[in-house]
């Protein structure tokens, strides 16, 4: 299937938010959101199976992958995102697509069903759901991974991804079979991740981010790996008590990227959400 990326020009304020996605496939809208310091290019295990049965759109978030950041007047914060991805999903034709995201994506894609901007919502291991500790413990981890990216030269991250361990010690806090990764891949994400001129101002917003609404009105899922070494399983328990009509899978052997870890468990839990 093709693999082309677009451009989309989205008004926020009194400047425009350009952001980069990539559609394919046919059926209903399925929605993409990826996580904080990552890129569209996440669901690329997932996107070709998901294609066969949805209209899905990629999409990298503003400040994040080739997206520009929301203007300085604009938080990076849940409601002004979601806000620019109703006006995204507009522009593109869709009327309430299907939503899955992963990390910041899931507590996205939550809020957006919170607002009536999507028809179901499938979040992967969503912020939002944690107590001050573990907020605190998964963004000095988070810091922890800009930092070390920002500081590697480029030659040894190249050297570091040829190797099963090299991608360990790359990617190993946010998947649990970093090996499964290709090289290229893991080069990729450490790009987008040190390049992200949205990081400091997401995680800004996201000490004040606490997701405490129930959701009624679509079909949840919140799923959450077993192995998520960044926000921990337990956490999932808390959404579920928070969104009491949520369905609540765990994904076996997965980590906090659960895309790369087992592609047909996540295939399966968005399209049965979706159906």
């Amino acid at each position: 299937m093709a693999k082309t990326l677009s451009v989309l020009t989205v008004p926020a304020g009194a400047s425009d938010v350009h952001l980069c996605y990539r559609r394919r496939g046919t059926g209903e809208p399925l929605l993409l959101l990826h996580g904080i310091g990552h890129h569209l290019q996440a669901w690329e295990p997932v996107s070709d199976a998901l294609a066969a049965s949805y209209d899905v759109i990629e999409l990298d978030l503003p400040g994040f992958g080739q997206s520009t950041p929301l203007p300085p007047d604009h938080a990076h914060d849940v409601p002004s995102v979601v806000e620019v991805l109703a006006r995204a999903c507009t522009a593109l034709g869709t009327v309430r697509p299907h939503v899955a995201g992963n990390s910041l994506g899931g507590m996205l894609a939550l809020g957006m069903g919170r607002a009536g901007h999507a028809r179901s919502v499938t979040a992967l291991s969503p912020g939002g759901f944690w107590n001050e500790p573990e907020r605190r413990y998964a963004f000095t981890v988070l810091r922890g991974m800009r930092l070390g990216a920002r500081g590697l030269p480029e030659a040894l991250v190249t050297r570091l991804a040829r190797t099963a361990a090299g991608r360990f010690a790359l990617t190993g806090t946010i998947y649990a079979k970093p090996s499964l990764r290709a090289p290229s891949a893991v080069e990729a994400e450490l790009r987008a991740l040190r390049a992200a001129p949205g990081f400091a101002r997401t995680l800004a917003a996201g000490r004040a981010a606490a997701f405490r609404d129930d959701v009624t009105s679509v079909p949840v899922t919140i799923a959450w790996g077993d192995r998520d070494r960044l926000l921990l399983p337990r956490q999932g328990l808390r959404a579920k008590r928070t969104i009491p009509g949520a369905r609540l899978v765990r994904l076996r052997g997965c980590g906090h990227v659960p895309m790369n870890d087992d592609p047909a468990q996540v295939v399966r839990v968005i399209s049965e959400t979706a159906r």
